[in-house]
């Protein structure tokens, strides 16, 4: 082989993992969001594998492999130059908490299908005979666009709650409608993710408004009735102009400071009186916010009062505020607030 041979891609790594365990008499598909992606014609950034062999043949299989989650039958594979995830087929039972299984215990594809949150999750992949195993209809969920539990919407979201923001965040992103049933179950259920870790719900808010489609993430946090719940304070104004208006490049901090606006500043007056630090320490601890972001935040709301002086400022301080670190985060900040609201001369701050 030419040394200047390409890279394996993580689809070929997983490839090779399959026909390694099915070589050894084993059934090996590729699994969940990477077979969702291909159906919709998408790239896959992971590919994930799920087998009926044992940890502990995984492990005997591959030279390079470590247990990641044990308790789940879920081992880490490096291969080609890949990290693929290998995970036995299994049953789980006995959620007790809203997030962890009682018990966990080997099966098939079928009944590893039937425990997974969504159908358009639910499906594997043989890439060996290049056809797809769907035991939940989620081939036809991802044809319609729509986010549907599996079985039970009730059942299935009492397992893990967080997985109602899960069904957000693929909505939002893929562009997809969530299931009537599945949507009324998430209504019903929207107060039990306050005993969900704030750590996961931070993470989950963070991919949500990192991504495509994070305005109907918002939208749908509060039409489902998870807004008040995700922030730990009650929704009151359900304004989205400013995340609306704001750049799609536009990083976390600078949405985290539209969506504050949204609801807390719907005029300049009420842009001054803001309490800015006690809302920011509140959404702090709600999201799990680090320092840099709560101190980043803070900033954006601050200084966004002083940007919209420009006229009034003198030179030496525009140019402390161009020089700014996170000039790009204020200034994205700023431009969203002018298209709502007016009130600057943006050529004249462009222009220095």
């Amino acid at each position: 082989m030419s040394s200047h041979a390409h890279p394996a891609t993580p689809r070929e790594a997983a490839t090779k993992v399959v026909e390694v365990l099915s070589q050894a008499g084993h059934t090996a598909y590729f699994a969940g969001g990477c077979v969702r992606d291909m159906l919709r014609g998408a790239e896959a950034k992971d590919y994930d594998v799920a087998t009926d062999a044992p940890p502990e043949v995984v492990g005997a299989l591959f030279r390079k492999t470590r247990a990641v989650g044990q308790a789940f039958g879920v081992m880490l594979v490096r291969l080609m130059g890949c990290e693929i995830e290998v995970a036995t087929f299994r049953l789980e039972w006995g959620y007790e908490d809203g997030r962890r299984p009682g018990g966990v215990e080997y099966s098939d594809a079928e009944h590893d299908a039937q425990r997974r949150d969504f159908t358009v999750n639910g499906l594997f992949f043989d890439p060996l005979e290049n056809r797809v195993i769907d035991y939940v209809d989620g081939q036809a969920d991802i044809e319609r666009g729509v986010i549907r539990a599996i079985g039970d919407a009730d059942a299935r979201f009492g397992e893990d709650y967080l997985r109602m923001l899960r069904a957000v965040r693929f909505a939002a992103r893929l562009g997809y409608e969530i299931d009537p049933l599945t949507a009324g179950a998430i209504t019903k259920h929207a107060a039990k993710l306050d005993g969900i870790s704030r750590e996961r719900i931070g993470m989950e808010v963070e991919m949500m408004l990192t991504g495509v489609g994070r305005v109907r993430a918002i939208e749908l946090l509060g039409e489902l009735g998870l807004e008040a719940v995700v922030l730990g304070e009650a929704c009151e104004r359900a304004s989205r102009a400013m995340i609306d208006a704001l750049d799609d490049e536009a990083g976390y901090v600078a949405m985290l400071a539209a969506w504050l606006c949204d609801r807390y500043a719907g005029s300049r007056e009420e842009l001054e009186r803001l309490k800015v630090v006690q809302i920011v320490n509140r959404w702090r601890r709600a999201l799990v916010l680090s320092n840099e972001l709560r101190d980043g935040l803070v900033a954006a709301l601050r200084e966004l009062v002083v940007v919209l002086d420009w006229a009034a400022l003198g030179v030496a301080r525009r140019k402390r505020l161009l020089a700014r670190e996170d000039w790009g985060t204020l200034w994205a900040v700023t431009l969203a607030w002018c298209e709502v609201y007016g009130g600057l001369d943006v050529v004249s701050v462009e222009g220095q």
